[in-house]
């Protein structure tokens, strides 16, 4: 399979970038925000959904994503000091707030919430090459 490469300018392009990104497990230290440069990156194993389907298991891959344009970052629910924390990301969304800024919001099982506050909405999210046979395929309740 080949690696993917996704670029999000509107709510749309965020919204595939949140189904592909879905049930990914993120190390809080993988995480970060560099100030100077604006921006929010994160590194996780993502479950390739476009892999794991009619049943099959599923692999994960390593993947990095990052919005740019970044002007502040608030966390709530995630204790940032437990470095070896895990999160499960849910969604990602983006509410406009005074047009083209607004605040990009990633959601995590256990209620844990990350919220950038943005310029404009500007995320990449790439495959960067390592992929494994998933342990089992996410479910969700209906």
């Amino acid at each position: 399979m080949t690696d993917l490469k996704l670029l999000a300018l509107d709510t749309e392009d965020l919204e595939v970038i949140s189904a592909t990104t879905q049930d990914a497990v993120i190390r809080v230290a993988d995480m970060g925000f560099a100030q100077a440069d604006r921006r929010f990156a994160m590194l996780m194993n993502r479950y390739a959904w476009e892999q794991g389907v009619g049943g099959k298991k599923g692999e994960r891959r390593r993947s990095a994503l990052h919005f740019d344009r970044v002007a502040s970052v608030k966390v709530a629910g995630i204790d940032t000091n437990v470095r070896e924390g895990v999160l499960e990301l849910l969604d990602i969304r983006f509410t406009e707030t005074d047009n083209p800024s607004g605040i990009v919001e990633l959601r995590f099982a256990g209620g844990g919430t990350i919220r950038l506050t943005v310029e404009c909405l500007e995320a990449r999210m790439q495959d960067l090459g390592a992929a494994w046979a998933a342990k089992a395929k996410p479910e969700h309740a209906a």
